[in-house]
């Protein structure tokens, strides 16, 4: 006959697994939305001007690594802190900053990684950003990327941004880049 001891430990063992593992469908759970101040989703539109800037002695965007090879922007990785402005002149009304990165990522394309987020400085959006990421088909006329998320005023926001260069200096790297952003959010 067995020994009672182990007999019994090995219930109290068995006993202790199946409880604990049946709280672990307990790890989430639904939630009233007006405790975050959740109501009736909005959908926002709004122009800003991306000015990046890697010429000169102030630069807003610095590159971190080169390129694999000077035929390609393959590899290369770039760390922005990008004015945003209302107008294509860099010296239009500052609204706030898009701050991130971006990686060159195609090899026979020009193509880039964007992860940045905007993050606006001024009137009611003061605080509150956006955040992006998505490829970037640079040569492309109107190129889509997704809003994945955002904070403040666009906290659990999603959609999208269009870009479109409105203006690009091949010799220094300095380009103005239209962004159309359509935001869902509370």
């Amino acid at each position: 006959m067995a020994n009672p001891i182990l007999v019994i430990t090995s219930l109290v063992l068995l006993l202790a697994a199946v409880v604990s593992a049946g709280k672990g469908q307990y790890f989430a759970k639904n939630i009233n939305r007006k405790h975050f101040g959740l109501r009736k989703e909005k959908l926002t539109f709004f122009r800003v001007y991306w000015h990046d800037i890697q010429s000169g002695s102030n630069p807003s965007s610095v590159i971190l690594r080169p390129p694999l090879s000077n035929s390609s922007f393959f590899g290369a990785v770039t760390m922005i802190d990008n004015r945003l402005t209302t107008e294509v002149s860099v010296n239009s009304t500052l609204v706030g900053q898009a701050q991130g990165m971006y990686a060159g990522v195609g090899q026979h394309e020009g193509s880039a990684l964007m992860v940045m987020n905007f993050a606006f400085k001024t009137g009611k959006y003061n605080g509150s950003t956006i955040s992006i990421l998505g490829r970037n088909a640079v040569f492309t006329k109107v190129r889509e990327m997704p809003v994945i998320g955002g904070s403040g005023l666009f906290r659990f926001a999603r959609g999208y941004v269009e870009a479109r260069t409105k203006w690009l200096d091949l010799k220094t790297g300095d380009a103005t880049v239209e962004y159309s952003c359509y935001v869902l959010h509370y």
